[in-house]
Parts: C-alpha cells; sequence; structure tokens
C-alpha cells in the first residue's frame, strides 16, 4: 500500500533535517564528524535490525515515530534497511572521501533534490517514466534545484569553471540514479552523494 501525500510530507521533513549533517561537515573536524556519523549509523542499524526481530522496546520505539513512514519496500519479511542508515552511510563516506565543498555539495543535492523530487512528483506528476513511477515533473524538479545548489556552492566556495561543468554532469546524472533506483539496485540516499562526489572531485 502506498503511503499518503501526508507521510510523504513528513518523510520528506524528516529527510530536509539531515541538513544538519552539512552544518557539521563544516564546522567541525573531519575525523569528529567521521566519528559523529559512524555512531549514529552503527546505532540506526542496530535499531532496525532490533525492530525487524520484534525485541519490544526498540519495535515500540520505531513504529511509533516512523511506522507510518516506512515505505511498502521496506515492509517485507526479510530484513531491509530504511533509507536512514544509507543517508549515514553517505555522509560518513563522503566526510572521509572528499574535500570539504564537494562533501558538503553531495550531501545537499541528496537531501535537497531527492525531496523535491517525491514532492512535486507526488503533487504535480502527470507523466511517468516509462513504466516507472517517477514522472518527468519530479525529475524535472530534481533537476532544477540541483542547479540551485550548485549556484549557491559555486558563489560561497567559488567553483571554477570546470567544477561547475562537472557539477551539471554530476546532477544529470544523480537525476538518473534517482530515477533507475530500483533497477540499479543502489538506495538513491547513497547513489546520489556517491556519483556527485566522485564527479566533483574529478576537477578539482
Amino acid at each position: 500500500m502506498q503511503i499518503t501525500y501526508q507521510q510523504e510530507v513528513l518523510r520528506k521533513l524528516i529527510h530536509l533535517s539531515s541538513l544538519w549533517m552539512v552544518l557539521l561537515i563544516y564546522f567541525v573536524p573531519t575525523p569528529v564528524s567521521a566519528i559523529v556519523f559512524l555512531i549514529l549509523l552503527l546505532s540506526n542499524v542496530f535499531i532496525e535490525y532490533a525492530t525487524y526481530h520484534k525485541w519490544a522496546f526498540f519495535k515500540n520505539f520505531f513504529n511509533y515515530f516512523f511506522g507510518k513512514m516506512i515505505r511498502p519496500k521496506e515492509r517485507t519479511k526479510k530484513f531491509h534497511l530504511s533509507g536512514s542508515p544509507y543517508v549515514l552511510m553517505a555522509a560518513l563516506f563522503v566526510t572521509l572521501c572528499f574535500p570539504t565543498a564537494i562533501a558538503m555539495f553531495s550531501l545537499s543535492i541528496m537531501i535537497l533534490c531527492d525531496t523535491a523530487a517525491a514532492l512535486a512528483g507526488r503533487a504535480f506528476g502527470k507523466h511517468k517514466i516509462g513504466k516507472l513511477s517517477k514522472t518527468v515533473e519530479g525529475s524535472i524538479a530534481f533537476w532544477v534545484v540541483g542547479f540551485l545548489v550548485l549556484l549557491f556552492y559555486t558563489f560561497t566556495f567559488h567553483f571554477s569553471d570546470l567544477t561547475v561543468f562537472q557539477g551539471i554532469i554530476a546532477i544529470t546524472l544523480a537525476m538518473l540514479a534517482e530515477i533507475y533506483e530500483n533497477q540499479i539496485k543502489v538506495d538513491d540516499n547513497l547513489s546520489i552523494p556517491l556519483i556527485c562526489g566522485v564527479l566533483m572531485v574529478l576537477s578539482v
């Protein structure tokens, strides 16, 4: 059963709250940020594992706060991580592997563009992309917001022309990763930051 639009809005508000990670990367030394992300990642996976095995305290805690926001693909008999651990994986990876500005940009694209695509697609999407659940309207929202994020980082961190060009390619490929998430079988919370980070770092 598909979640309602109101539940989707709530999911994406929580998703947007992940922008604190971008600020942490900027204001806190890399080793400290990485430790914070690692601890949260391990805790998140443990809680979801405990919930799956119906350990009473963790099951009640998880279902109370997040039960109504779980997507159908996460409601399976097989243990399946929600999107949250993948966000933390991405934050940990970009923090350790990329320069600060690129790590921040990569996470911002995932958080803001994914939110825009989901909400615009659910609210205005009328044109499906082939037989996929994604819509043209949602994908356009993804790309437009991504370009605005790129402009913000370009002026803030003085990206070079080459970096901007790489950024446009990164946004486009990230949009495709979001569209074909089920086909490539990699959660877009992880694939989007990795694609953006790798492509952007090539221009540095």
